[in-house]
Order: structure tokens, then sequence, then C-alpha cells
């Protein structure tokens, strides 16, 4: 009886996972842009380049130009981003960016993209402080 339990309990955790997949791949393309490295390179110079992670990794190293806004802190701070430039995202993966270009959507912003592999696989220009 107890291996029963479990066994529904570890379908219904995957099952969830699996959703929670799902409706962020329905979001992220009703909300936004998903861009290649290259493609963020290329227009970048163009748009709000924001990077989503905490401060300290920031510090660390970030994309030459992005400035941080903590995910932590979008809500509190997102009117700090113009709504009439673009926005580009990126935070270590994608999760972060895909969450934050919700947010942003239903704030009213329009263009929104975010680097598809994050900083993790970026290979352009850094900055560390």
């Amino acid at each position: 009886m107890l291996n029963l339990i479990l066994e529904i309990f570890v379908i219904v955790v995957l099952l969830y996972i699996v959703g929670q997949q799902i409706y962020f791949m329905a979001q992220r393309k009703r909300v936004g842009t998903e861009l290649s490295e290259e493609e963020f390179n290329a227009g970048m110079r163009k748009a709000q380049i924001i990077d989503l992670r905490e401060s300290k990794y920031f510090d660390s190293g970030h994309i030459l130009g992005a400035r941080n806004l903590p995910y932590s802190q979008l809500k509190q701070r997102y009117s700090e981003i113009r709504p009439d430039l673009p926005v580009y995202l990126y935070d270590q993966g994608r999760t972060l960016s895909t969450r934050a270009a919700i947010q942003l959507h239903r704030k009213g912003y329009q263009k929104i993209f975010w680097l598809k592999r994050g900083f993790q696989e970026w290979n352009g220009k850094t900055k560390r402080k």
C-alpha cells in the first residue's frame, strides 16, 4: 500500500513539472521572442539590456551594456524599464527571463526578447565590477 501511494505521489509530481514546462512554453511564445546569441548581440545596441540575476552574480560578470535589475525586485522596479524601447532580458539560463517576460507583458510591455541559453552560454563581450 505504501509503495502505491509513493508511486502515485511521484507521478503527480512529474505531471506537475511537465505541465509547468508546457505552460511556460506556451507563455513564452505569446509574450515575447527568444533570441540566439547572434540575434541578441545584433539588436542590443537599440535595446535595454536587463540582467535578472542577483547583484553578486552581476558583479562577477555580465554582458557589456547590461544593467542589473534582479528578478526578485522586478515587481517593485519594473517602472525603471522604458515601455517604448525593446527589452532584452537574460539570466543564468532562461527560467527567470520567461517569468520576467510574462510579468512585463502583463504590465503592457510589447517588445520583449530574451537570450536563448542565458548568460551561461554567452560568448560575447562581458564586464566585471
